[in-house]
């Protein structure tokens, strides 16, 4: 049996902790990867991994195998590409995380030009507006929006979002347009949370450069993206999001921009990849063209909204 396999699922295991996920990962029966296991500890004559009836857990030996196998295989990823000059080459899989906003407006249309040019790379994509945990849930990389309070691993900048403050039609009819921070008091504010029952920090704007919050009242409180556009939409108050997303609506009148001099700071664009000394070659290659379709998308909503 090929031994880089064998740490390939050794590898998975120890960072998922589960047998039963590490196969889901890997695209193996569990008893596959169970006997990839046991015929890795049996080459090498230690134990390698605690099994419990709750989860699975590197020993000492296991911890020192892990951390040099890391480096190993990622060597080899990139020895196995050094020489190849066609890039359609590249093969493997690819599990990928980006938040459901953007696979739907941005990549996921765009995807199938990728495909196209690799033929021989699978890639398993993952749309949520939670922060997955790129270690232990096994992502190659991650695309997020906003700060990166994560040390662990490497953020590569792709881009910064303009934010705009928006509202409806209708909601402004019943409302009145805010002119300055000192009307957002008679105004409802629709508040984004990562997750329910915190509370937002309000209707946010720069100042000579710096943050100010202004705590607004408002009804409704979202944690996800699809509902935030459909309450302001839906005349319920004022939001603050990406000029990427609000430009078709803003094109088509469904909303309309409010105080546009007291826009909040642009939101930092990321993508993360374990601290690795090498890369795959084919995640390398996934990520520059991420960031390119990221860079053009933006550069097209600047060349169709007005600033």
């Amino acid at each position: 049996m090929n031994k880089l396999e064998l740490l390939r699922t050794f590898i998975r295991v120890t960072e998922l902790s589960s047998f039963t996920q590490a196969s889901e990962s890997l695209g193996l029966p569990r008893s596959s990867v169970s006997e990839h296991v046991q015929t890795l500890e049996d080459l090498l004559g230690t134990r390698l991994l605690q099994r419990t009836t709750r989860k699975v857990q590197a020993t000492q030996d296991g911890l020192v195998l892990y951390e040099r196998s890391k480096d190993l295989l990622s060597q080899m990823d990139e020895l196995e590409g050094l020489f190849r000059q066609d890039a359609r080459l590249l093969s493997g899989r690819i599990r990928f995380d980006m938040p459901s906003a953007m696979a739907r407006r941005v990549v996921m249309p765009r995807l199938p030009q990728f495909m196209a040019r690799h033929p021989q790379v699978e890639l398993e994509i993952s749309s949520t507006d939670r922060r997955v945990d790129l270690l232990s849930e096994g992502f190659d990389c991650v695309l997020r929006v906003g700060a990166q309070p994560d040390q662990s691993v490497v953020a590569r900048h792709v881009s910064s979002l303009p934010v705009v403050n928006c509202a409806s039609p209708a909601y402004l009819e019943r409302h009145g347009v805010p002119l300055g921070p000192e009307d957002l008091a008679d105004h409802r504010l629709i508040h984004y949370v990562g997750v329910l029952g915190s509370r937002s920090s309000g209707f946010e704007y720069l100042r000579d450069g710096k943050p100010v919050q202004v705590p607004m009242a408002g009804r409704v409180t979202v944690n996800g993206i699809d509902c935030y556009e459909g309450a302001c939409l839906g005349g319920l108050g004022l939001i603050q999001a990406p000029l990427l997303g609000m430009a078709r609506h803003l094109e088509r009148g469904d909303l309309v921009e409010v105080l546009p001099g007291f826009r909040p700071a642009p939101l930092e664009v990321s993508l993360l990849h374990a601290g690795q000394r090498h890369l795959p070659q084919r995640v390398r290659v996934f990520m520059d063209w991420l960031e390119q379709v990221l860079q053009d998308a933006y550069e097209d909503v600047k060349r169709q909204t007005p600033p």
